[in-house]
């Protein structure tokens, strides 16, 4: 920097600063002595300390910045001008004088220095001995602090990567000091507490909060299989001078005192998973899709890889036999493991288990079981020679064999597996693979169980309804049914079309109240009478009416029904309803009208009488026959879906399979909540018949 001058002239002098941001707490002075001990330079720094201004003292004798001397003794600025010449570089401490006449105690450092005219020149620096004192003495409990403290020392910049720790906080870790510095904390300081510790960590970071004595529980990389609880308190770095913002940390292992709180983190780890795999298991009644969400919940959360296997019992009365081969199917599986892991879980479909094996021991008390895979493991369970080399070289340290039993039996197994990275089973594993077992097993088993009824309901629908309705030469036929319960796929919506004497067609559609297998066998009565009555029956109020009295007879709270008698002779139809949306008739032309719209009271009700309505249908017209479920939805009213199905069938109807598709499409949501029944017949005239007759 600039030295002054007497006369109040600067120009450069030979030094190029002050030393201030090395003790930024400390006022340092600079000035520097000519051979004669007068004073040639003159800093800021030497302006705060000794009280005078550079222009008061600049080439003036250095004697003034000292008291007098004894008689006889040397002169102070002499002396230092001296030392530094013989010694190169002198440190003393002695006393010193202030412009005010105070005495103070101050350290001096001496030593010759090129000046700008070629010669030499004495630079001194000086510091008021007590705050020299006051930083040495800082520095000296920092570093010791550093080395001996047995408390965790951490300093973490704004992006909380390590820049500072001692030795307690490496050893704690059990990672080298080196190998923290620039890493990040969520790095070393492994927490199951979804991130709040980072959160906190950036709070701090930011000044917005102090942390004393907080209780937390982790793990770290260099002890991944020990648990730790420290005692943290963290403070946000200030940032004086030129130190680094961020954290500072003080941390302390109080595993051993605070063991409760790692037993009730594990806990809430366990019951993390539990609740993880409660909601992902069962979201189907498919057995395959269940199985599934048993592995992908287990892996990696709670092992390396999974499988589950369902047992292949002769019948579900017979009794376990462990002198016999246990025969399984496996039917999911999944590993993080590489090859052959990979390979050993997803290689077999159907597996052997040799009587004497883990599988049977287990099987035969019902409870978990933790072997270690070695080679006596594997002889006693593994039959085939091929697969038991891959067990072995798979990377699986040991497994966890658990029963998936449901009302008292045992339904399937679940195979749980960890490498040597992981620690080894434990019974508290145990407990958890049991329960897991357990919520995986009841799932599985309606999974099951749905998988019957749903044969069952699949049978009785194939049974109730007609695969091809006999509608003779006159009439051809499209039809649809879509069930609205996806649990039995089977409802009470029914429709049939019977082919009477004399060229007449008899179309009906019906309409049972529920769903599921009640709701179809109901059904199955009214369609099994109905279908009985129209060869006995030729007036379709009268039929209505034996309905009715048949579901009167048989509980049947509620149906509707629509029956139609097509004469191909007369080209007219007889028509009698008994609550159910009208049928639409669609003239080659392209119009559409609405027939028989007398809609009675539906099945069930009794006492009320009903009667037939007459309509002529031209050649070639096509009759839409369905119910509500096609044109009734959550917030629409019943009329709107009439007429949008009006409207469909006013275009082209070319094919009518191709037609019914294109209705079901345009008029059905994408998930139904009601059954739904169409049928489209095209009607034709018998040959050599003129214009029918109007109706009586």
């Amino acid at each position: 920097m600039p030295q002054e001058r007497p006369g109040g002239g600067s120009g450069p002098g030979p030094l190029l600063s002050e030393p201030g941001p090395l003790l930024e707490q400390v006022a340092v002075a600079v000035f520097a002595l000519d051979d004669a001990g007068g004073i040639a330079h003159w800093g800021p720094g030497a302006e705060q300390l000794f009280g005078h201004a550079a222009a008061d003292v600049l080439s003036r004798p250095a004697a003034l910045l000292f008291p007098d001397p004894p008689p006889d003794a040397p002169d102070a600025a002499a002396r230092l001008v001296e030392r530094a010449r013989s010694l190169g570089y002198w440190r003393v401490r002695m006393p010193a004088r202030h412009r005010d006449g105070g005495i103070f105690d101050c350290g001096f450092r001496v030593f010759p220095m090129a000046g700008a005219g070629g010669g030499t020149v004495v630079l001194g620096l000086a510091a008021r001995g007590e705050e020299l004192d006051r930083v040495k003495t800082n520095l000296l409990f920092l570093d010791a602090l550093f080395e001996t403290c047995p408390i965790g020392l951490v300093m973490l910049d704004e992006d909380l990567r390590y820049v500072h720790l001692n030795q307690a906080l490496a050893d704690m870790d059990g990672i080298p000091l080196a190998d923290h510095l620039g890493r990040h904390a969520a790095d070393i300081m492994i927490t199951s507490d979804g991130g709040e510790l980072q959160r906190t960590l950036r709070d701090v970071a930011r000044g917005r909060r102090s942390v004393v004595g907080a209780l937390l529980g982790l793990r770290t990389p260099g002890r991944p299989d020990r648990d730790q609880v420290r005692s943290v308190s963290f403070f946000p770095l200030s940032g004086a001078g030129d130190t680094r913002r961020g954290v500072g940390g003080l941390l302390l292992d109080v595993t051993d005192r605070e063991q409760a709180i790692l037993e009730a983190t594990a806990a809430r780890q366990r019951l993390a998973l539990l609740d993880r795999a409660a909601a992902r298991m069962g979201t189907t009644l498919d057995l395959d899709t269940t199985a599934r969400e048993l592995v992908e919940a287990a892996v990696p959360d709670f092992c390396d890889g999974c499988v589950v296997e369902r047992v292949e019992w002769m019948d579900e009365d017979e009794d376990f036999d462990p002198e016999r081969p246990l025969i399984t199917r496996r039917i999911a599986s999944g590993t993080v493991l590489p090859a052959p892991a990979e390979e050993l879980v997803k290689g077999a479909d159907r597996v052997t288990y040799p009587p004497g094996s883990s599988i049977h021991q287990m099987v035969s008390t019902g409870r978990p079981l933790a072997v270690p895979v070695n080679e006596e493991f594997v002889s006693r369970t593994v039959a085939h020679p091929g697969r038991a080399r891959l067990l072995l070289e798979s990377g699986f340290d040991c497994i966890l064999v658990a029963p998936l039993i449901a009302r008292g039996t045992v339904q399937g197994i679940a195979l749980f597996g960890r490498s040597a990275a992981r620690p080894a089973f434990a019974d508290e594993d145990l407990s958890l693979a049991a329960e897991l077992a357990s919520r995986a097993a009841l799932c599985l088993d309606n999974a099951r169980l749905y998988g019957r009824i749903h044969d069952i309901a699949l049978t009785l629908q194939h049974a109730l309804l007609p695969n091809a309705p006999a509608a003779g030469p006159h009439v051809d036929i499209a039809h649809r049914y879509l069930p609205g319960s996806r649990l039995t796929q089977v409802g009470g919506d029914w429709y049939d079309a019977v082919a009477l004497p004399g060229d007449r067609v008899a179309l009906v559609v019906g309409d049972v109240m529920g769903h599921g297998v009640p709701a179809a066998a109901n059904m199955g009565r009214l369609r099994i009478t109905a279908k009985t009555l129209a060869r006995h029956t030729a007036e379709p109020a009268d039929l209505l009416a034996e309905l009715d009295a048949c579901a009167e007879e048989s509980g049947i709270d509620w149906a509707t029904c629509l029956y139609l008698v097509y004469d191909a002779r007369t080209g007219g139809a007889r028509i009698a309803n008994a609550g159910h949306p009208p049928p639409l008739v669609r003239s080659p032309d392209g119009t559409v009208r609405t027939v028989g719209e007398g809609l009675g009271v539906p099945l069930g009700v009794g006492g009320v009488p009903y009667r037939s309505t007459w309509a002529h249908l031209p050649e070639g017209a096509v009759v839409a026959l369905y119910t509500d479920g096609l044109v009734e939805a959550r917030g629409q009213d019943i009329d709107t879906g009439i007429g949008a199905l009006r409207a469909l069938l006013a275009g082209p109807v070319f094919s009518l399979e191709e037609a019914a598709d294109r209705i079901l499409a345009e008029l059905l949501p994408a998930a139904p909540t009601d059954d739904t029944v169409l049928v489209l017949a095209r009607v034709r005239r018998a040959p050599g018949v003129q214009e029918p007759p109007q109706p009586a």
